[in-house]
């Protein structure tokens, strides 16, 4: 990948990161924090895909970004997207956003596309957004993924797009429908 195309996936996710620090409700951001991805076309790992280091985080009343953007800055949220690019090379951004039953109800409302899977069935042996990822794009790659946790682990919403300007949109799309929501 020349330099220039890894400039081209920071200044879009940089634009989108901006999109999300200006307008998104901070009740969308878990409590792990919240991490926004771009990857390479030709991606391979985690390394091939640019995200926030220090992931997103609520600073009071406001969304915050820790540390610059870079390659290699996620693991979970990359391994969304390098999943879902096996089944859809054009899908290559996601982001994780908090878990709610009334944040559920309005990504239906919204009529996106929802898949889920259960961490409880989860085989051994394999990485849980490996085998989560890959259950929900048998039949094609929604818009969004998410699951309920399991002990220990925080429920998730994954956001998926074909970049991360398109990602955060559909973010602030339902950012739009919740700020006066009780979460």
């Amino acid at each position: 990948m020349t330099e220039e195309e890894r400039g081209r996936v920071i200044e879009s996710l940089s634009q989108a990161v901006g999109l999300i620090v200006e307008r998104m409700d901070v009740r969308l951001i878990p409590e792990a924090g919240m991490n926004i991805v771009y990857a390479l076309p030709d991606a391979r790992g985690p390394g091939d895909v640019a995200g926030v280091p220090g992931r997103i985080v609520r600073l009071g009343d406001t969304v915050h970004p820790v540390g610059e953007l870079a390659f290699g800055a996620s693991d979970h949220v990359a391994r969304v997207v390098l999943t879902a690019m096996r089944f859809d090379r054009r899908i290559r951004s996601a982001a994780n956003i908090r878990f709610s039953e009334p944040i559920l109800a309005e990504l239906d409302n919204l009529l996106f596309e929802v898949c889920s899977f259960d961490r409880t069935k989860e085989p051994p042996g394999v990485q849980t957004m490996d085998w989560g990822v890959a259950f929900c794009c048998r039949e094609g790659v929604p818009d969004i993924i998410y699951d309920r946790g399991a002990a220990g682990l925080e429920p998730m919403i994954r956001v998926l797009g074909e970049d991360p300007v398109m990602v955060a949109h559909n973010i602030l799309k339902l950012s739009n429908r919740i700020i006066y929501a009780q979460l």
